[in-house]
């Protein structure tokens, strides 16, 4: 049976082992990195017991807020496409480059492995190798995300 919200995305039989999609650029400001600061905060000082100040906190918040850009476009540019369910987790994933405001950004994501599920056939099972580079080429993330995503036919 077809389904009619993700009828017109791409299903998993139609991705390839090899194929390398094209992030695009982001540029990064201060605005971005403020906007992220302030919905982090919250969570953060809360479960601190109140405000960080250690740089180790603010690297680590750049950190999260470089990765949030990455899989921000990730999304723009082919998870909201594909007949994706949602994420299955990440591993290896590594910062390589801090980034700085003012700073593009760009990558791609390789499709490395598709496999079905062997307990629910309607769902294949995609595995990303992700590398995301600055202006300079220097890398900047890299990690590999699996992804669950719909069978246009089901295994029998």
């Amino acid at each position: 049976m077809t389904n009619p919200v993700t009828i017109n995305r791409r299903h998993f039989e139609d991705l390839a082992v090899g194929e390398i999609i094209a992030l695009g650029h982001t540029h990064v400001s201060k605005e971005m990195i403020i906007t992220f600061a302030r919905v982090r905060s919250v969570s953060v000082s809360s479960r601190r017991g109140g405000r960080q100040k250690e740089p180790a906190w603010r690297a680590g918040l750049k950190r999260m807020a470089d990765g949030g850009l990455s899989l921000r476009m990730l999304v723009d540019t082919f998870l909201g496409k594909i007949a994706s369910a949602g994420g299955l987790g990440f591993k290896d994933l590594k910062w390589k480059t801090p980034v700085m405001v003012g700073d593009t950004i760009g990558g791609t994501v390789t499709v490395a492995e598709l496999r079905r599920s062997a307990s629910h056939p309607q769902w294949g099972i995609v595995t990303m190798v992700f590398d995301v580079r600055n202006q300079k080429d220097k890398p900047v993330l890299t990690m590999r995300l699996t992804n669950l995503v719909e069978c246009r036919e089901v295994a029998a």
